[in-house]
C-alpha cells in the first residue's frame, strides 16, 4: 500500500482586505461570474502544515483543527479564532459540528504520521470544543479517522414527521479502513468493517440514513487504484462504482452540489504524469466520467467544492483552480497549496467559501437578485 508523504508547506500569512462584490441587478439566466481575486487569506495562527478540516454549524460559528491536536474556533465568520483545546499527541484530521456547542473531532490515529500517539478515532464535545469525551463504540473500533459527514434529515415515526441526524466518520488515510455510523444524532453508534472492500477512505458521503458512497483506494498494496464504493442498506452492501485504470491514485475529496451532480478529485503519486484529472457524476453517483483539470505534474490534488452544478474550486499542491462551466474549463485562482477541504455556509446575503489547507482563506458570495451568487 502507498505510504502517503505529509507534506509541510512553510508559508507567511498576509492578511489581504476582501473586495465585497456588489449585488447584480441584471436579468440574464446565466449565473454571474465569480471574481477570483476575492479570496481573502484569514489571520491564524501559523502552522508548519497542511490543515485538513473546517466545519461550521452557522455562519458565525467555526471550527479548525491541525496535525499538533489544536483545536481553534471563531464566533464571527472567521474573522477571528480562538485556540479552545489542545491535545498534543492527536492529529485533528476531521470535524464536523451540529450545533454551536456540539459536535465531533477526528483522530488520524496511530502508526502513520510521526509523534501520533492518540489511539481514539473519535471524540465528542458539548461545550464548542472545549472539553473532548471519546465516543463510546463498544469492543469493536477503526483505527482513526479522516472525514465525518453530518446529514441532518427527517423520518416519519408512528405517523409524525421527527427531525434526525445521520453521522457518519470513515478512515483512514494508510487502512485500514472502517466506518464509524450513529443514525440517533451520536447516541448510539455501530461500526462497519470496510477491511474486504478498500485499502483507504479519504471521504464519505451519505444522501439519506441508507444511501451513501465512500471514496477510497483499492485494496491492491502496490498499486492503489481510486475507488468509489455505493450503499443502499446503510453500509451492509457496498457496490463498486468507479474503479481508475491507472496506478498510484486514491479518490481524496468529493463534493455534491446536488443530488445528482457531483465531483471528485483523482490524487495520483505518478510524479512524472502531467496530466491531473477530476471525475465527475451526473447520475447520483451511478456513472462517472474523467475530465482534464490542468497539465501540471505538480499539481497533487486534495480537496474541492461546488456551490452550483457548474462553479466550483479544486486545491491542489501548485494553488487553486475554479470553473464556471461544469469542468469543460479551469483557471487558476489564488487559493494557498493543498486546500484540503472546501466548505459552503450559507449566509443571509448569500454564501461564504471557505478553504482550508497551509492557509485558512475565505470567498464571500452575494445573492445577485435572480435567485442566484454572484
Amino acid at each position: 500500500m502507498i505510504k502517503l508523504p505529509y507534506y509541510a508547506a512553510l508559508a507567511s500569512l498576509v492578511l489581504i482586505p476582501a473586495c465585497a462584490l456588489k449585488a447584480s441587478s441584471a436579468s440574464s439566466g446565466n449565473p454571474p461570474h465569480v471574481l477570483s481575486s476575492d479570496w481573502q487569506t484569514l489571520d491564524t495562527a501559523p502552522y508548519s502544515g497542511k490543515r485538513d478540516d473546517i466545519s461550521f454549524s452557522s455562519p458565525t460559528h467555526g471550527w479548525y483543527g491541525t496535525g499538533k491536536g489544536d483545536l481553534y474556533a471563531t464566533t464571527d465568520g472567521g474573522d477571528n479564532w480562538d485556540l479552545v483545546a489542545s491535545r498534543p499527541g492527536t492529529f485533528i484530521r476531521a470535524v464536523g459540528f451540529i450545533s454551536n456547542t456540539s459536535g465531533y473531532i477526528g483522530n488520524v490515529g496511530t502508526d502513520y504520521y510521526p509523534g501520533v500517539t492518540d489511539e481514539t478515532p473519535l471524540y465528542r464535545t458539548d461545550d464548542g470544543g472545549i472539553n473532548w469525551t471519546p465516543v463510546d463504540l463498544g469492543d469493536t473500533t477503526i483505527k482513526g479517522v479522516c472525514a465525518i459527514d453530518i446529514l441532518k434529515t427527517d423520518r416519519i415515526y408512528q405517523g409524525v414527521k421527527q427531525p434526525r441526524t445521520v453521522i457518519h466518520a470513515a478512515g483512514r488515510v494508510g487502512g485500514p479502513t472502517g466506518i464509524l455510523r450513529s443514525v440517533d444524532g451520536g447516541a448510539n453508534w455501530t461500526v462497519i468493517d470496510m477491511t474486504d472492500h478498500a485499502g483507504m477512505i479519504l471521504d464519505v458521503k451519505f444522501f439519506s440514513e441508507n444511501v451513501g458512497m465512500v471514496f477510497a483506494s483499492s485494496l491492491e498494496a502496490d498499486e492503489n487504484h481510486g475507488l468509489i464504493l455505493s450503499t443502499q442498506d446503510g453500509g451492509k452492501n457496498w457496490k463498486e462504482v468507479y474503479r481508475g485504470s491507472r496506478k498510484g491514485e486514491l479518490i481524496w475529496k468529493a463534493s455534491f452540489p446536488t443530488r445528482q451532480t457531483g465531483y471528485a478529485t483523482v490524487q495520483s503519486y505518478d510524479q512524472t504524469r502531467e496530466q491531473q484529472l477530476l471525475i465527475k457524476t451526473t447520475d447520483g453517483g451511478r456513472n462517472w466520467s474523467e475530465i482534464p483539470l490542468t497539465l501540471n505534474a505538480k499539481a497533487r490534488q486534495f480537496g474541492i467544492g461546488f456551490i452550483d452544478e457548474k462553479r466550483g474550486w479544486v486545491g491542489t499542491m501548485a494553488g487553486g483552480f475554479y470553473t464556471d462551466d461544469g469542468g469543460a474549463s479551469f483557471q487558476s485562482v489564488p487559493i494557498a497549496k493543498a486546500a484540503n477541504k472546501f466548505k459552503i455556509v450559507k449566509t443571509e446575503l448569500g454564501a461564504d467559501i471557505y478553504a482550508i489547507g497551509t492557509q485558512v482563506q475565505r470567498l464571500k458570495l452575494f445573492a445577485n437578485g435572480n435567485g442566484g451568487l454572484k
